[in-house]
């Protein structure tokens, strides 16, 4: 049987007695009304609360690529997945593999109110709201941007570290000219539309934190993409909208004046210039990543430095097994040698080898490849005074 204690007061004490259901229908219906809407109030605040779900980052995973493996948009949780795990972030914001972390999970606010109906016994019923959704996030600024795809055009804004740094970024060949190519699976792929992918990439990161960013070789239609085989076209365009030439000797000069006439605008700021490119060598030959700089550029040469030696820590920790063999030195090709400011030339790798080609075909590996990239500007950065 249904009991409830109420208190009743002697002389002496307070003493507890229990009374039927049917004497708690004897009870005013405010009473009662009173009586169930805390119980009911009490039950449901309790059902309202959640705890964050954990999840372990594994290798290859970043903050948008494990918040769209358990189903949450990056865009919209970035900054609370952020809030939640600060104490267990690299400084750039990057996951620890094997480390465990919050994911922002949406949360059920549930509203209580309370309405008389008339039934039998005139027992005044608690009406409960259906939970409303909502997910528990702060407001985020973010950058759109349509060179970047659908799927990635719109992406937070993550920091101001790089206010004030001019970045050039050129992908080799373009337009007519797909520069290195070679059958996979049966289909064409070409240096240009790799180095293209990494480069988009590396803007985009560039850009979250605060750089000004020129792409000077860009296809509006490719965008970056999260895939094997890259389709070969030939319809990029150079800065700002210009056609690409037949002639090799004019489309290099063609590049190397638009960064100069842009880097004239912005004479005083820190600039610098990446130009990215894939090699083409005899299929044996496995490549690590290296760098090319002007022979008399010191400040070149200490960009080339400071992305090498983040390579080689990279390196290190995630292949330990292994010696990285990526070289720094200076080369005297026409882009390096006629544009105006400090510069790195990168060359991914031979993708006509196939252990190459894992690390230039994997998007994975391309979104590592621009990251890496951008840690090693962001020390360079950060030294330019030094």
């Amino acid at each position: 049987m249904f009991k409830v204690f109420r208190f009743k007061p002697s002389k002496n004490n307070l003493k507890l007695k229990p009374f039927s259901f049917k004497r708690l229908l004897t009870l005013s219906p405010k009473i009662i009304k009173t009586l169930l809407y805390v119980i009911l109030l009490m039950t449901f605040s309790a059902g309202a609360q959640t705890s964050e779900k954990e999840v372990i980052a594994e290798k290859g995973d970043g903050i948008y690529v494990l918040l769209r493996k358990h189903g949450l948009e990056p865009t919209e949780n970035f900054r609370a997945f952020i809030k939640l795990n600060k104490d267990k972030l690299k400084p750039d914001n990057g996951l620890l593999i094997g480390k465990t972390y919050l994911l922002p999970l949406i949360k059920r606010d549930t509203v209580v109110t309370a309405k008389d109906i008339s039934i039998k016994d005139s027992i005044p019923i608690i009406l409960v709201s259906k939970p409303k959704d909502s997910i528990v996030v702060p407001e985020i600024e973010t950058i759109t941007n349509s060179l970047f795809g659908e799927k990635h055009k719109v992406f937070p804004k993550e920091s101001e570290t790089l206010k004030g740094a001019v970045y050039y970024l050129i992908s080799g060949h373009g337009g007519p000219d797909p520069g290195a190519i070679e059958t996979y699976a049966g289909k064409l792929i070409s240096e240009d539309e790799y180095a293209y992918d990494v480069t988009l990439r590396l803007a985009r990161k560039l850009l979250a934190n605060g750089a000004k960013v020129y792409i000077i070789i860009k296809d509006k239609n490719d965008g970056i993409r999260d895939k094997r085989v890259l389709e070969v076209d030939y319809d990029e365009v150079y800065y700002p909208n210009h056609s690409i030439s037949l002639n090799q000797k004019l489309r290099l000069r063609e590049r190397t004046k638009v960064v100069n006439k842009l880097y004239l605008k912005h004479k005083g700021a820190y600039q610098r210039l990446i130009v990215t490119h894939i090699d083409s060598r005899s299929k044996g030959k496995n490549i690590d990543v290296f760098f090319y700089h002007h022979q008399k550029s010191k400040s070149g040469k200490k960009l080339a430095q400071n992305i090498h030696n983040t390579f080689k820590k990279k390196y290190a920790k995630h292949q330990p097994n292994r010696t990285y063999s990526g070289t720094v030195s200076s080369r005297s090709l026409y882009v390096i040698k006629n544009t105006l400011p400090a510069m790195v030339y990168i060359e991914l790798g031979n993708i006509k080898n196939k252990k190459d080609q894992r690390r230039i075909l994997n998007w994975e590996n391309r979104e590592a490849l621009a990251k890496w990239f951008y840690e090693g500007l962001l020390v360079d950065f950060k030294e330019r005074n030094n």
